[in-house]
Protein backbone atom coordinates (compact mmCIF):
# COMPACT_ATOMS: atom_id res chain seq x y z
CA UNK A 1 0.00 0.00 0.00
CA UNK A 2 2.83 2.39 0.80
CA UNK A 3 4.32 1.93 -2.67
CA UNK A 4 1.13 2.86 -4.53
CA UNK A 5 1.34 6.67 -4.12
CA UNK A 6 4.96 6.58 -5.25
CA UNK A 7 4.05 4.69 -8.42
CA UNK A 8 1.18 7.07 -9.14
CA UNK A 9 3.49 10.03 -8.63
CA UNK A 10 5.98 8.56 -11.07
CA UNK A 11 3.27 8.08 -13.68
CA UNK A 12 2.07 11.64 -13.17
CA UNK A 13 5.62 12.98 -13.43
CA UNK A 14 6.19 11.08 -16.68
CA UNK A 15 3.02 12.54 -18.15
CA UNK A 16 4.04 16.12 -17.38
CA UNK A 17 6.09 16.62 -20.59
CA UNK A 18 3.19 15.42 -22.75
CA UNK A 19 0.74 17.61 -20.84
CA UNK A 20 3.05 20.60 -21.29
CA UNK A 21 3.48 19.91 -24.99
CA UNK A 22 -0.29 19.55 -25.43
CA UNK A 23 -1.01 22.81 -23.58
CA UNK A 24 1.60 24.79 -25.53
CA UNK A 25 0.35 23.29 -28.80
CA UNK A 26 -3.23 24.40 -28.16
CA UNK A 27 -2.13 27.89 -27.08
CA UNK A 28 0.25 28.16 -30.04
CA UNK A 29 -2.38 27.13 -32.57
CA UNK A 30 -4.73 29.81 -31.24
CA UNK A 31 -2.12 32.55 -30.88
CA UNK A 32 -0.04 31.96 -34.01
CA UNK A 33 -2.55 30.90 -36.63
CA UNK A 34 -2.55 34.40 -38.17
CA UNK A 35 1.21 34.97 -37.80
CA UNK A 36 2.70 31.86 -39.38
CA UNK A 37 1.11 32.33 -42.76
CA UNK A 38 2.13 33.25 -46.29
CA UNK A 39 0.30 36.57 -45.95
CA UNK A 40 2.26 37.42 -42.81
CA UNK A 41 5.53 36.55 -44.53
CA UNK A 42 4.63 38.73 -47.51
CA UNK A 43 3.68 41.64 -45.24
CA UNK A 44 6.86 41.48 -43.17
CA UNK A 45 9.37 40.45 -45.84
CA UNK A 46 11.22 43.78 -45.97
CA UNK A 47 11.64 43.94 -42.18
CA UNK A 48 12.87 40.34 -42.11
CA UNK A 49 15.42 40.98 -44.85
CA UNK A 50 16.65 44.13 -43.12
CA UNK A 51 17.09 42.29 -39.81
CA UNK A 52 18.89 39.42 -41.56
CA UNK A 53 21.30 41.80 -43.29
CA UNK A 54 22.08 43.58 -40.03
CA UNK A 55 22.26 40.47 -37.81
CA UNK A 56 23.00 37.42 -39.93
CA UNK A 57 24.30 35.12 -37.19
CA UNK A 58 21.50 36.06 -34.80
CA UNK A 59 18.97 35.61 -37.60
CA UNK A 60 20.18 32.06 -38.25
CA UNK A 61 20.12 31.14 -34.56
CA UNK A 62 16.67 32.66 -34.03
CA UNK A 63 15.26 31.00 -37.14
CA UNK A 64 16.53 27.53 -36.21
CA UNK A 65 15.20 27.96 -32.65
CA UNK A 66 11.77 29.09 -33.85
CA UNK A 67 11.62 26.23 -36.35
CA UNK A 68 12.61 23.70 -33.66
CA UNK A 69 9.96 25.00 -31.24
CA UNK A 70 7.28 24.95 -33.95
CA UNK A 71 8.05 21.32 -34.78
CA UNK A 72 8.45 20.25 -31.15
CA UNK A 73 5.04 21.64 -30.24
CA UNK A 74 3.41 20.66 -33.55
CA UNK A 75 2.47 24.28 -34.21
CA UNK A 76 0.92 25.31 -37.53
CA UNK A 77 3.13 26.93 -40.13
CA UNK A 78 6.04 24.50 -40.56
CA UNK A 79 5.69 24.79 -44.34
CA UNK A 80 5.74 28.58 -44.11
CA UNK A 81 8.86 28.40 -41.97
CA UNK A 82 10.52 26.18 -44.56
CA UNK A 83 9.66 28.71 -47.26
CA UNK A 84 11.00 31.47 -45.01
CA UNK A 85 14.28 29.60 -44.66
CA UNK A 86 14.65 29.64 -48.42
CA UNK A 87 13.50 33.24 -48.74
CA UNK A 88 15.98 34.53 -46.14
CA UNK A 89 18.96 32.23 -46.67
CA UNK A 90 18.58 30.86 -50.25
CA UNK A 91 18.28 27.17 -51.11
CA UNK A 92 21.64 26.59 -49.44
CA UNK A 93 22.33 27.08 -46.59
CA UNK A 94 18.59 27.61 -46.07
CA UNK A 95 17.82 23.92 -46.56
CA UNK A 96 20.47 23.02 -43.97
CA UNK A 97 18.96 25.43 -41.43
CA UNK A 98 15.51 23.99 -42.10
CA UNK A 99 16.70 20.42 -41.65
CA UNK A 100 18.56 21.23 -38.43
CA UNK A 101 15.56 23.05 -36.95
CA UNK A 102 13.15 20.28 -37.92
CA UNK A 103 15.45 17.54 -36.58
CA UNK A 104 16.00 19.30 -33.24
CA UNK A 105 12.27 19.89 -32.83
CA UNK A 106 11.36 16.35 -33.83
CA UNK A 107 13.90 14.99 -31.35
CA UNK A 108 12.36 17.11 -28.60
CA UNK A 109 8.85 15.74 -29.07
CA UNK A 110 10.27 12.23 -29.51
CA UNK A 111 12.02 12.41 -26.13
CA UNK A 112 8.98 13.89 -24.40
CA UNK A 113 6.70 11.19 -25.80
CA UNK A 114 9.17 8.43 -24.92
CA UNK A 115 9.63 9.68 -21.37
CA UNK A 116 5.90 10.08 -20.93
CA UNK A 117 4.46 6.92 -22.46
CA UNK A 118 7.15 5.29 -24.58
CA UNK A 119 8.39 2.73 -22.05
CA UNK A 120 4.87 1.83 -20.96
CA UNK A 121 3.50 1.39 -24.48
CA UNK A 122 6.66 -0.35 -25.64
CA UNK A 123 6.34 -2.92 -22.86
CA UNK A 124 2.65 -3.41 -23.66
CA UNK A 125 3.39 -3.99 -27.33
CA UNK A 126 6.25 -6.36 -26.52
CA UNK A 127 4.04 -8.45 -24.23
CA UNK A 128 1.07 -8.49 -26.61
CA UNK A 129 0.11 -11.39 -28.85
CA UNK A 130 -1.27 -11.88 -32.34
CA UNK A 131 -1.27 -9.20 -35.02
CA UNK A 132 -0.15 -6.33 -32.77
CA UNK A 133 3.00 -8.18 -31.74
CA UNK A 134 3.59 -9.24 -35.35
CA UNK A 135 3.40 -5.61 -36.53
CA UNK A 136 5.83 -4.47 -33.83
CA UNK A 137 8.24 -7.31 -34.66
CA UNK A 138 8.05 -6.37 -38.33
CA UNK A 139 8.96 -2.78 -37.55
CA UNK A 140 11.73 -3.86 -35.18
CA UNK A 141 13.31 -6.00 -37.93
CA UNK A 142 13.15 -3.18 -40.51
CA UNK A 143 13.59 -0.05 -38.40
CA UNK A 144 15.94 1.80 -40.76
CA UNK A 145 13.73 1.16 -43.78
CA UNK A 146 10.51 2.06 -41.96
CA UNK A 147 11.97 5.24 -40.47
CA UNK A 148 13.28 6.45 -43.83
CA UNK A 149 9.99 5.61 -45.56
CA UNK A 150 8.01 7.60 -43.00
CA UNK A 151 10.21 10.62 -43.68
CA UNK A 152 10.40 10.27 -47.46
CA UNK A 153 6.74 9.54 -48.29
CA UNK A 154 5.01 12.95 -48.61
CA UNK A 155 1.63 11.59 -47.43
CA UNK A 156 2.86 10.66 -43.92
CA UNK A 157 2.09 13.59 -41.54
CA UNK A 158 5.29 14.89 -39.99
CA UNK A 159 3.97 14.82 -36.42
CA UNK A 160 2.96 11.16 -36.86
CA UNK A 161 6.49 10.29 -37.96
CA UNK A 162 7.78 12.20 -34.92
CA UNK A 163 5.65 10.38 -32.35
CA UNK A 164 5.26 6.81 -33.60
CA UNK A 165 8.93 5.77 -33.20
CA UNK A 166 8.84 6.92 -29.56
CA UNK A 167 6.27 4.22 -28.83
CA UNK A 168 8.18 1.51 -30.70
CA UNK A 169 11.43 1.65 -28.73
CA UNK A 170 13.43 3.07 -31.63
CA UNK A 171 16.97 4.06 -30.47
CA UNK A 172 17.50 7.82 -30.25
CA UNK A 173 20.59 7.77 -32.50
CA UNK A 174 18.73 5.86 -35.21
CA UNK A 175 15.77 8.22 -34.95
CA UNK A 176 17.92 11.36 -35.25
CA UNK A 177 19.93 10.08 -38.22
CA UNK A 178 16.88 8.84 -40.15
CA UNK A 179 15.06 12.11 -39.45
CA UNK A 180 17.93 14.33 -40.54
CA UNK A 181 18.68 12.39 -43.72
CA UNK A 182 15.09 11.43 -44.55
CA UNK A 183 13.69 14.98 -44.60
CA UNK A 184 16.44 16.40 -46.80
CA UNK A 185 14.69 15.79 -50.18
CA UNK A 186 11.43 17.47 -49.16
CA UNK A 187 13.27 20.27 -47.36
CA UNK A 188 15.37 21.06 -50.43
CA UNK A 189 12.25 21.20 -52.64
CA UNK A 190 10.32 23.58 -50.39
CA UNK A 191 13.40 25.65 -49.55
CA UNK A 192 14.02 26.17 -53.26
CA UNK A 193 10.40 27.34 -53.61
CA UNK A 194 11.04 29.78 -50.77
CA UNK A 195 14.20 31.03 -52.45
CA UNK A 196 12.04 32.17 -55.38
CA UNK A 197 9.49 34.02 -53.27
CA UNK A 198 10.92 37.41 -54.19
CA UNK A 199 9.55 37.06 -57.72
CA UNK A 200 6.30 35.59 -56.39
CA UNK A 201 5.82 38.59 -54.09
CA UNK A 202 6.61 41.00 -56.92
CA UNK A 203 3.87 39.43 -59.06
CA UNK A 204 1.37 39.32 -56.21
CA UNK A 205 0.99 35.55 -56.50
CA UNK A 206 1.18 32.62 -54.07
CA UNK A 207 3.81 29.85 -54.19
CA UNK A 208 3.01 26.47 -55.71
CA UNK A 209 3.18 24.18 -52.66
CA UNK A 210 2.04 21.22 -54.74
CA UNK A 211 5.34 21.20 -56.58
CA UNK A 212 6.51 18.17 -54.61
CA UNK A 213 3.82 16.08 -56.34
CA UNK A 214 4.96 17.04 -59.82
CA UNK A 215 6.52 14.10 -61.71
CA UNK A 216 10.05 15.50 -61.95
CA UNK A 217 10.09 15.94 -58.16
CA UNK A 218 7.91 13.06 -56.99
CA UNK A 219 9.51 10.32 -59.09
CA UNK A 220 13.03 10.74 -57.62
CA UNK A 221 11.53 10.77 -54.10
CA UNK A 222 9.61 7.58 -54.88
CA UNK A 223 12.88 6.13 -56.15
CA UNK A 224 14.45 6.88 -52.77
CA UNK A 225 11.44 5.23 -51.10
CA UNK A 226 12.00 2.12 -53.21
CA UNK A 227 15.67 2.14 -52.21
CA UNK A 228 14.72 2.44 -48.53
CA UNK A 229 12.29 -0.47 -48.89
CA UNK A 230 14.84 -2.68 -50.69
CA UNK A 231 16.24 -4.28 -47.51
CA UNK A 232 12.72 -5.36 -46.50
CA UNK A 233 12.17 -6.87 -49.95
CA UNK A 234 15.46 -8.76 -49.75
CA UNK A 235 14.53 -10.11 -46.32
CA UNK A 236 11.13 -11.26 -47.53
CA UNK A 237 12.68 -13.05 -50.52
CA UNK A 238 15.66 -14.62 -48.78
CA UNK A 239 14.07 -15.12 -45.38
CA UNK A 240 17.23 -13.76 -43.76
CA UNK A 241 17.35 -11.26 -40.88
CA UNK A 242 19.86 -8.61 -40.04
CA UNK A 243 20.39 -7.34 -43.59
Amino acid sequence: MTDQPTQDQKKSTHLLPLALFAAVTVIGIIALRDHLSFQALAANREALIAFRDANYGLSVAAFVLIYALAVAFSLPGATILTLTGGFLFATFPGALFNVIGATVGATGIFLAARWGLGDYLGAKLESSDGKIKAIKDGIDENQWSMLFLMRLVPVVPFFVANLLPAFLEVPLRRYVISTFVGIIPGAVVYTSVGAGLGEVFAQGETPNLGVIFEPHILLPILGLCALAALPMLIKSVTGKKGI
